[in-house]
């Protein structure tokens, strides 16, 4: 019986007229994705950068968020890649099935690389294995060697200066659905570690969406400050990642902590 798979994130931003809330995922936990699934909000973020998600943990992870209410059925789950894992060889998390894949891209080229690694030949280096893998539900979805740019968005990150000032043709690339901007490691590559509020970088984060609205793909960024993230939400952003698991958890049992525990008494030092 033919499978119909679930719109993509690239279908859901051009399915609404509201910006996209996301969480970043990066305990590697599934039932913490699934949590975060049934929350309500938009969409999901699996990181396999920051944190310990490899294939088999993503693929748990998409599993446990796949029942759960989404824009307009569940929350969109995107996979992310490194910088350094972004192009060389097919993304190794697409074949169980993310509704959209994060690589990274500075210079333009590394864009370009991008796509060959979430598409079947000839228009990329994908192996060919429908009938092993979720990503086509084991041959159950119709014709998805002959479709699968349907099924898989493509969003590429701008993190550095260079790629600030490369925006407008990253984001014109073929096969670029959409750009994701990083304040964090933006900041660093402008001499501003650990600044990436600072009136430079979210000045240059604006730049970048100028650029990628101008090249009419949507533009997205995190900020977990919810004063930030409206700011962006004002200059045109289009999806952001409001808030990370980890950080949401650590934030939240310091503050309990700090309710109902003596400072004297609060040293969560390890003991090694």
């Amino acid at each position: 019986m033919p499978v119909q798979l679930t719109p993509t994130l690239r279908e859901a931003l051009a399915g609404t007229s509201r910006p996209l809330a996301g969480i970043w995922v990066c305990s590697g936990s599934p039932l913490v994705a699934e949590i975060v699934a049934g929350s309500g909000i938009d969409w999901l973020l699996i990181d396999q950068e920051h944190g310990p998600s490899q294939l088999e943990s993503t693929l748990r992870q998409l599993q446990a968020v796949a029942a759960y209410p989404r824009h307009p059925r569940r929350a969109c789950a995107v996979g992310r890649r490194g910088d350094d894992q972004a192009g060389a060889r097919p993304w190794r998390a697409e074949p169980s099935r993310a509704d959209g894949v994060l690589g990274g891209a500075g210079p333009r080229r590394r864009a370009r690389r991008a796509l060959p690694a979430v598409r079947y030949p000839p228009r990329g280096v994908r192996g060919v294995g429908s009938a092993l893998a979720r990503s086509a539900r084991w041959n159950r979805v119709e014709d998805y060697l002959m479709n699968t740019d349907r099924y898989v968005s493509l969003f590429v990150q701008i993190e550095t200066v260079d790629g600030v000032e490369a925006a407008a043709e990253i984001a014109a690339t073929d096969g670029v659905d959409g750009v994701f901007v990083g304040p964090s490691d933006l900041a660093a590559s402008m001499g501003l570690i650990g600044q990436q509020t600072h009136s430079d970088v979210t000045a240059a984060v604006r730049r970048a969406f100028e650029a990628v609205r101008s090249a009419g793909k949507p533009v997205g960024v995190n900020a977990f400050d919810p004063a930030v993230a409206q700011s962006y939400l004002d200059a045109g952003a289009t999806f952001v990642l409001v808030g990370a698991d980890v950080a949401l958890l650590a934030r939240s049992t310091e503050a309990l902590a700090a309710r109902y525990v003596p400072a004297a008494n609060r040293d969560a030092r390890p003991s090694y």
